[in-house]
């Protein structure tokens, strides 16, 4: 992703020790177009660190092709599908 003037990194988390994919879709990425691959780290923890403009996006995890809630998130809105948005809000 391009970073744009105020712009700000934001880190992403996910804890997912046996997965062999972790990837972050959100309105961002426009979903599923264009999804960010996370990195594996010590202890089964999966990061990235993306640049996202100011206001509140969206997003979920896909982990080995599934649909996961952040488990750090406690803002979550609904969305078409049934499921759960997390909310990123940045200021």
């Amino acid at each position: 992703m391009k970073k744009r003037n105020h712009d700000t990194q934001q880190q992403f988390f996910f804890t997912a020790p046996a997965a062999t994919s972790v990837q972050l879709v959100g309105d961002f990425t426009h979903w599923q177009d264009q999804p960010i691959s996370l990195s594996l780290g010590k202890g089964g923890t999966w990061r990235t660190a993306v640049e996202l403009a100011p206001g509140t996006h969206r997003y979920r995890f896909l982990v080995d092709g599934q649909w996961q809630d952040d488990p750090e998130c406690k803002v979550r809105v609904g969305n078409p599908f049934g499921g759960q948005d997390s909310i990123r809000q940045v200021s």
